[in-house]
């Protein structure tokens, strides 16, 4: 594997270095970033389920999610922020697609729709 690297490379054994480092950076993370994925996934799937929930369980485990997912404390390493952060998202975007699938979204956050918005970009 060295020597195609040192091909592509054009025998600049530094960069030829970096990349391997990189490479095995990655998939050393890899399992740690499944579990990180699977964390928010959970999530989610418990925010979008049992939203309407009646009982109980269900109540509780909306309840839940919704206080990690919509919470912007970064005091946990596992906060929502952090999980996002590691996972290259951004954490605002998602809770606003969260809200928006759910008709949850703050009337100062909905984008403006209608023939006032059109006459100003005309």
């Amino acid at each position: 594997m060295t020597e195609n690297i040192l091909t592509v490379t054009n025998g600049d054994t530094g960069l030829a270095q970096q990349y391997l480092d990189t490479f095995r950076r990655s998939e050393h993370l890899e399992p740690e970033r499944a579990l990180i994925v699977a964390i928010l996934e959970d999530a989610v799937h418990n925010y979008r389920k049992y939203r309407k929930a009646r009982d109980r369980e269900g109540k509780e485990r909306f309840r839940e999610a919704e206080e990690w997912l919509m919470d912007g404390d970064n005091d946990w390493i596992f906060s929502f922020d952090h999980v996002c952060e590691f996972l290259d998202l951004a954490p605002e975007y998602v809770r606003r697609g969260l809200r928006e699938t759910q008709g949850t979204i703050e009337p100062e956050e909905k984008p403006r729709h209608g023939r006032a918005s059109r006459r100003q970009a005309a």
